[in-house]
């Protein structure tokens, strides 16, 4: 692949849901699909037209092969899927009980070949030219993921304004791979100067800067010299907030399947606005109409939207407003 244009760091791995709803012991049939925050924004930009690749690692085992046979399918480079000998690749169960917010039940243990990153598997030059970089807060949870993933940032440096390049930050909150907020937020620290575009929701920006009020947690971001902070706040829309503006960009109700790709969606779509060089607000129409598509549908990265869909939802909600 020439030319990437979005390169995302860390969480990869299988999910398995449910095919009815209701408490995981009555399950009796699954599917399995593709997952992990940063692989399902690879493809969601990828659904869109991107270039895209993931950098992260899994087992040497048959899901590491799916893995990677997967994300070529999408459109996604597997180049930089690398191997960790002695661990397996990650699966996730998924419980649609209750379908909007969905109980994970991961296995990870003892730790996620994603967490494993260290300098010798990072593509440097790629990392320093890509467009959009994109980490996530989970490969700060334990070493040596956090200390690459800062030493990415810091050898990438902070895009300026009007440059075309990003670095966006999902704050990514998981709170089963933390010891505590506290030691979270402590580390959100370090990334959030280095980071441009700074994604999350109301219980994610407490985390990264002490409160969930969005317009006191989008001033402390921008106040750390984030460009554009944007705070999801479910069925009240998203806060677009940058140095010289901010609105509320309304959501689009929808019947909800699963809810649990519909971040992702909003990811992969954020990035595909960035790259036009779309503003704000424009962006975050489209990232709010590809969450609600995903959401509406199972799955996270099989589901990821097409512009066609995109623009035809964000199309309909400006005819009534």
């Amino acid at each position: 692949m020439t030319e990437l244009e979005l390169l995302t760091v860390g969480r990869v791995g299988v999910d398995i849901y449910p095919l009815n709803t209701g408490p995981l012991k009555d399950v009796k049939t699954f599917q399995r699909f593709l997952g992990g925050t940063a692989t399902n924004v690879a493809v969601g930009a990828a659904r869109l037209g991107r270039r895209t690749a993931v950098l992260t690692k899994v087992g040497p085992d048959g899901f590491g092969d799916f893995v990677r046979e997967a994300l070529a399918g999408f459109g996604v480079d597997p180049q930089y899927v690398g191997t960790a000998e002695n661990l397996l690749t990650p699966v996730v169960f998924c419980e649609l009980n209750p379908p909007e917010d969905p109980p994970l039940l991961f296995y990870r243990l003892p730790v996620a070949p994603d967490l494993t990153l260290e300098a010798e598997d990072v593509p440097w030059q790629a990392v320093a030219d890509v467009p959009v970089f994109w980490v996530t807060g989970t490969g700060l949870s334990v070493e040596p993921s956090r200390s690459t993933q800062l030493e990415m940032l810091v050898r990438r440096t902070r895009p300026v304004v009007g440059s075309g390049r990003h670095t966006v930050f999902d704050l990514d909150w998981r709170p089963m791979f933390w010891d505590s907020p506290e030691r979270a937020q402590a580390e959100y620290a370090a990334m959030l100067d280095h980071a441009t575009v700074v994604v999350g929701n109301r219980a994610e920006v407490e985390v990264a800067v002490g409160t969930r009020h969005p317009d006191k947690a989008a001033d402390l971001l921008l106040e750390r010299g984030v460009q554009l902070a944007m705070v999801k706040m479910g069925g009240d829309g998203v806060l677009v907030a940058t140095p010289e503006a901010r609105q509320v960009v309304a959501p689009h109700p929808v019947e909800v399947v699963c809810g649990l790709g519909a971040g992702d969606a909003f990811g992969g779509a954020l990035v595909h606005g960035l790259l036009a060089g779309w503003e704000p607000v424009r962006i975050a129409q489209y990232a709010n109409a590809a969450g609600a598509l995903v959401a509406s549908r199972l799955a996270c990265a099989d589901a990821m939207p097409t512009t066609a869909e995109l623009d035809a939802l964000v199309a309909t909600q400006g005819a009534h407003a």
